[in-house]
């Protein structure tokens, strides 16, 4: 299946999978994470079936917390493990596609990692840290959106991915 949208536009994919999760779902719940290093690096990964580089996150699985799924989320696409719950910053409705979409923003300040990244897999290409000087082009809007209010504290001031 992941074979399949790395061939289709970013666009068509992104929408595919919203509908395939409405099909099971009446509205979708997903995480995303920021992971920082010691140095304020930004952890991002980039995927096989999507264009740029993303923070680290996914569907949130049922009878799973929004905080477990974080966990879950960050260690399955990184192998970064946290040492405690991440901090929920906002929830955010995501208005592309379905507009049923809703995303919570985490962010993970405890957490160790393996001596390496996961090796690339069917579903994340690369993951590796950033300095907020040198983020990396392609970088996804929202993304770049959601570490710009970060470092400015103004995460609270927006409702929509």
């Amino acid at each position: 299946m992941l074979k399949l949208l790395s061939f289709l536009p970013t666009s068509w994919t992104i929408r595919l999978i919203q509908q395939v999760g409405l099909l099971r779902n009446s509205y979708t719940l997903e995480v995303r994470v920021i992971v920082e290093d010691e140095t304020g690096g930004v952890l991002l990964v980039r995927h096989s079936y999507l264009d740029g580089w993303y923070l680290p996150g996914g569907g949130v699985e049922r009878e799973e917390t929004l905080a477990e799924a974080a966990r879950r989320e960050v260690f399955e696409e990184t192998g970064v493990t946290a040492t405690e719950d991440p901090q929920l910053l906002n929830i955010y409705l995501h208005t592309g596609g379905t507009r049923r979409d809703h995303v919570g923003l985490f962010h993970l300040a405890n957490w160790q990692q393996a001596e390496t990244f996961l090796a690339p897999n069917t579903e994340i290409v690369e993951a590796r840290f950033f300095s907020q000087e040198e983020l990396p082009p392609g970088l996804s809007k929202a993304t770049a959106r959601r570490l710009k209010e970060f470092r400015a504290g103004t995460l609270l001031d927006s409702s929509r991915w």
